[in-house]
């Protein structure tokens, strides 16, 4: 088997336990034996490409990995849609019992319903979206 089919096969299983661990710390040994690939398929000896493979793979993790180490300890990304209702607070518009009624959220209203059946929420009653389902507010206090 030829050295630069070697070198792929070892570009792949670092590429696959890279996708496996999603630590970053894989990807640049597969980046590393990616070129070494290359250089072994244009004939460069195997002194040549394993020096390379060793220098663009440090390269590589040191360069990249704060980079992504920064990426990871960024907060998650904003709720939006439906998903940003849920946890924010509400008045009553319309008597909210079993039958549903009315809330105002964020300047919208909503059609909603206790999350609790048994729960009966007046008019001016300050609530908190649960959750959403469809295009109702599941309510409670």
């Amino acid at each position: 088997m030829d050295d630069w089919v070697i070198w792929l096969i070892a570009a792949a299983i670092f590429g696959v336990g890279e996708i496996a661990t999603g630590s970053f710390f894989l990807a640049p040994f597969a980046g590393g034996a990616l070129i070494a690939a290359v250089l072994a398929a244009l004939g460069a000896g195997a002194v040549v490409t394993w020096a390379v493979f060793v220098a663009v793979s440090v390269v590589l993790l040191l360069a990249l990995r704060p980079v992504a180490r920064a990426h990871l300890k960024q907060p998650a990304r904003l709720r939006t849609g439906t998903a940003a209702l849920v946890g924010r607070s509400g008045t009553v518009v319309e008597r909210v019992a079993l039958d549903r009624g009315c809330v105002r959220i964020d300047g919208d209203v909503w059609t909603a319903r206790p999350y609790d059946d048994d729960q009966v929420y007046e008019a001016g009653t300050r609530v908190q979206v649960i959750e959403i389902r469809g295009a109702t507010a599941l309510i409670s206090d």
